[in-house]
């Protein structure tokens, strides 16, 4: 369960550079999730334009948390939040605070973009000083990510194409790819849509096993919102589904 919360903010928020303006003020997606036949817990993402630092930013919020029976056994409680320059599309300020089973995490990274660094602050442990580490050009993080995704046009996002990206994560650069495989109809809860499947592939620094699989399932639309994740472990699988969405910019096309 920790690793599938990791793996659905991670596998459904990066994607590439893209333009804000696909996003509405006030827009929310919200995703069950199963382990096998279990209702394992629920995923939420918000976005709400703001000010940061003076200047206008999209300020988004990813919250995870183990429900019913899971919960008994393991309990999560997720929060990221980031907030993304309007005039640039890269994050400013970022918040990873986690409570997972006994583990707990929470830091803060502000990023500078001009000088290719970030300030990185461990709020759990006082006592560890903040660190500034360098970063590559266009760094994102796991939530602006995302966001860029939204105003990817359809060349960018056509089959065959791979798309690379730096993404900070945790304490840690994680350099990635996504592969977009073909446009397929979907089944939803909504009814069928026009969906492009998209394979996730780790690359150097992080290593899952064999026998695991992600694949994902984007809106064929302007909105390119993510309709379902799927994650075929060594035992059992887990799938997060979109359950319901509210202020989305354009017309989701189910029929």
């Amino acid at each position: 369960m920790k690793k599938f919360f990791s793996l659905f903010f991670l596998f459904s928020l990066v994607f590439g550079y893209g333009q804000l303006e696909s996003i509405s003020s006030g827009e929310i997606l919200h995703y069950r999730i199963h382990y096998g036949i279990l209702n394992a817990g629920t995923a939420t993402l918000s976005a709400q334009r703001t000010t940061y630092g003076g200047s206008p930013h999209l300020y988004v919020k990813g919250v995870g948390r183990s429900t019913g029976t899971v919960r008994a056994l393991f309990k999560v409680d997720d929060l990221y939040e980031s907030y993304i320059s309007l005039d640039t599309g890269l994050p400013s300020f970022y918040v990873r605070n986690v409570k997972e089973g006994g583990y707990s995490q929470h830091l803060q990274a502000k990023f500078n973009h001009k000088t290719q660094s970030l300030i990185l602050t461990d709020k759990k442990n006082p006592s560890n000083r903040p660190r500034q580490i360098q970063t590559p050009k266009g760094i994102q993080d796991m939530l602006s990510a995302f966001y860029h995704l939204r105003g990817l046009d359809s060349l960018e996002l056509r089959p065959g194409r791979t798309i690379k990206m730096n993404v900070w994560i945790d304490d840690n650069l994680f350099p990635f790819r996504l592969r977009v495989d073909k446009v397929e109809t979907l089944q939803t809860k909504f009814g069928k849509i026009s969906a492009i499947r998209i394979t996730p592939m780790v690359m150097s620094g992080r290593v899952f096993k064999a026998r695991e699989g992600v694949t994902m399932w984007v809106s064929n639309d302007k909105n390119h919102v993510p309709l379902l994740l799927q994650a075929e472990l060594a035992v059992g699988s887990l799938k997060a589904s979109l359950e319901n969405y509210s202020h989305v910019k354009y017309k989701m096309n189910f029929h």
